[in-house]
């Protein structure tokens, strides 16, 4: 067998009665809807239920899936002491998920675990399924940091273990839409909000996954998504496979989009198989991208891809440089992403080396293999990468944050031997007071230690 079929639920604990205590009320057609996908999974007769979770376990580099024999988890920490949930894992099905995805070269497993107690995000889902009386092992996921392909191959192993093991699996998506939908709400309201809940239940509505891989990362986080990354996983469950698609219901009564969709499969269908469509595209784009690349950039992925490529750095410099690349010196930051995500950033304030030219070279293999956010940059992955090079003008004190404009200047915030840097322009970092408050943390300066200011302005080259 494999996967039979899917839903996208979202996890509100006020939808429980034991929680809302009448205010479940105020999203009712939620809750009927979310009945109606609890009693399709039951009418599936699945063998086992793989939930992915934004509130289990996250790391940014690796896929936990949660280990052991099984779990409980309560809604007391909502007012609801007498709500609990106790589920069995499928430690064989857990186990056959992890190789194949290892086998990937997908960072998953069971290392890591703070806590098994289960997380509202399962809870809820769980509190409708068995109020259905589906009663089967589970399968638990928590998402990751990753790109979007790579949730989506995730789920791929998902749909492969399946087909290994004989399984009848549904895969549950726990997640809710955009949290900033009311300015009344708890998060407020941004543009984005609405927006985002807008295209993604048209995508459910639709059964159109590629847009669940081609939304924006900065577009997503502005508008404080909650479950994406699930249905990522979900879509890569049921690639190459026809769906029969319908969205039951979306409400944003609260101020949070709250979605149910099921997804019962029908057949196989090629078409469908959104994670090799999505990659031969990037694959294309990335290749006009190349092509347009200036000096500075072109010299940032060859320094890289020669050291990741051949095991040595690039001895010599390029001679048809332009003349400011060799006979001048500044500070510089080379920034990589990978499927619209962050890959390594690593620069220096004032220059190290003789020349422009040298610092591009130096800082693009550190920020490729150096970066401690993040694991080395795999061979495999050098195709696919985007560069970004900043070159640093000269830095002047500031007297204070009147003095500094997020789009057009960088800050360097310094306290006694400590200094952080944060560049201009960036993604989601749109007022003064955000960037200096992420330039304090990057130098482990508390907000409320007296600092300097610095600010520079960059050339950005990509």
């Amino acid at each position: 067998m494999s996967v039979i079929g899917a839903v996208i639920v979202p996890h509100p604990p006020i939808i429980l009665p034991e929680v809302g205590k009448g205010r479940e009320r105020e999203i009712k057609i939620t809750s009927e809807a979310f009945r109606a996908a609890a009693e399709q999974v039951a009418e599936w007769k699945p063998d086992v239920l793989v939930i992915a979770s934004p509130h289990t376990i996250m790391y940014a580099d690796y896929f936990h899936i949660s280990p052991g024999d099984g779990a409980q988890g309560d809604m007391s920490d909502f007012g609801a002491f007498d709500v609990s949930f106790n589920v069995k894992y499928d430690a064989d099905f857990r186990d056959e998920i992890i190789r194949l995805a290892v086998n990937e070269g997908i960072m998953a497993g069971e290392l890591g675990e703070r806590s098994s107690e289960l997380d509202h995000g399962i809870c809820v889902p769980m509190y409708f399924l068995e109020k259905t009386g589906v009663n089967v092992p589970v399968v638990r996921m928590g998402l990751s940091g990753f790109s979007s392909l790579d949730h989506y191959r995730l789920g791929m192993c998902v749909a492969q273990a399946a087909d290994a093991l004989n399984r009848r699996a549904v895969f549950i998506a726990s997640g809710d839409l955009s949290h900033k939908l009311k300015e009344d709400g708890p998060y407020g309201f941004v543009p984005e909000g609405p927006d985002f809940d807008r295209q993604v239940t048209d995508a459910m509505s639709a059964g159109d996954f590629m847009r669940f891989l081609k939304f924006d990362q900065s577009f997503c986080s502005k508008a404080a998504e909650c479950g994406l990354r699930s249905f990522q996983i979900m879509a890569g469950a049921l690639d190459g496979l026809a769906v029969n698609s319908e969205l039951l219901s979306y409400e944003g009564t609260f101020g949070v989009g709250y979605a149910v969709a099921k997804f019962a499969v029908t057949g196989a269908d090629k078409g469908r198989r959104f994670g090799e469509i999505y990659e031969e595209e990037e694959r294309v784009r990335l290749n006009e991208r190349k092509a347009g690349e200036d000096p500075w950039v072109k010299l940032a992925r060859l320094s890289l891809e020669t050291y990741i490529g051949e095991g040595k750095k690039l001895k010599e410099i390029p001679k048809d440089l332009p003349v400011e690349m060799l006979n001048q010196s500044a500070g510089a930051f080379v920034s990589l992403q990978l499927h619209g995500q962050l890959r390594g950033c690593i620069g220096t304030i004032a220059p190290v080396t003789d020349s422009v030219a040298d610092e591009i070279v130096r800082n693009a293999v550190s920020a490729g293999t150096e970066d401690p956010r993040f694991e080395p940059v795999r061979k495999e992955e050098l195709d696919f990468l985007e560069y970004k090079v900043d070159v640093l003008g000269p830095a002047e004190s500031v007297v204070s944050s009147a003095d500094l404009d997020v789009k057009k200047y960088g800050v360097i915030v310094s306290c006694g031997g400590r200094r952080g840097l944060l560049l201009p322009d960036l993604d989601g970092v749109d007022t003064v007071e955000e960037q200096i408050d992420i330039a304090c943390r990057k130098g482990g300066i508390r907000a409320d230690e007296p600092y300097t200011l610095e600010r520079f302005e960059v050339v950005r080259h990509i």
